[in-house]
């Protein structure tokens, strides 16, 4: 299904010759409900992240990318900025991309710096759960066969969020070329295993997956740093009796 806009011109497709495929009404249905809930309670959070976000990375607190959408087109993303201004680097980050301000790895942890994107899933962009929007760039570098994943409606969360996010490791020499050689066919078959039949059960189920999957993340975090704090300690209190 082809999906038409006449009240705003739609930008040429990034990669051509792909379907457009919308997702279901009940799913947009939920896309706006969850979209409009989230953004009404959450908001004095986010202008406090807002401001952290400007102060730290000495730019805009909301970071702009022309990302790839449904059916190939073209769409703005929008992001809390998470990393310093002015530094080049690769399109795919790591763990330690030393672009990343400390709030902004806090960001990262928690998926906060995602949380604009549902400006995006409000306009139809985006939707709640699917597959992750991809830069122009690494668009364009997707084998033929893989390119169909581009037919759908990119998602905030996805089966990929939980199994292969920051997967990446530090000290390659073409963190790129890694992400589509070795990363690329195992990201693009779980999306489509998803997207085989995404009920509103299956829909839930990751949103849900993706949300206990971000509090265990944050638990393990505070927990590896306590361990690290009675580590340091109790050398501390050795070396002392010593």
């Amino acid at each position: 299904m082809t999906r038409s806009t006449p009240y705003r011109k739609v930008p040429q497709p990034v990669i051509e010759g792909l379907d457009s495929v919308d997702p279901s009404r009940k799913r947009r249905a939920l896309d706006i409900i969850v979209a409009l809930l989230t953004l009404g309670i959450s908001w004095p959070l986010l202008l406090v992240i807002a401001a952290a976000s400007r102060i730290s990375t000495h730019g805009s607190s909301v970071y702009r990318q022309i990302r790839v959408g449904e059916g190939g087109v073209p769409f703005t993303m929008y992001k809390f900025r998470s990393m310093r201004c002015g530094l080049d680097g690769p399109e795919v980050t790591t763990p330690g991309d030393q672009r990343i301000t400390r709030f902004g790895a806090v960001l990262r942890l928690t998926s906060l710096d995602e949380v604009p994107q549902l400006i995006n899933v409000l306009r139809g962009e985006m939707t709640l759960v699917g597959p992750r929007p991809e830069t122009v760039a690494l668009a364009l570098r997707y084998p033929v066969h893989l390119r169909a994943v581009f037919s759908y409606r990119p998602g905030l969360s996805g089966p990929v969020h939980m199994s292969l996010r920051d997967v990446v490791p530090d000290g390659l020499e073409d963190v790129e070329d890694y992400y589509v050689s070795e990363l690329l066919p195992k990201r693009v078959e779980l999306d489509m295993g998803y997207l085989a039949n995404p009920t509103l059960g299956s829909t839930f189920g990751l949103m849900l997956a993706t949300t206990s999957y971000v509090f265990s993340r944050l638990l393990s975090k505070f927990t590896a740093r306590s361990r690290h704090r009675r580590r340091l300690l109790a050398e501390l209190k050795s070396t002392t009796l010593q």
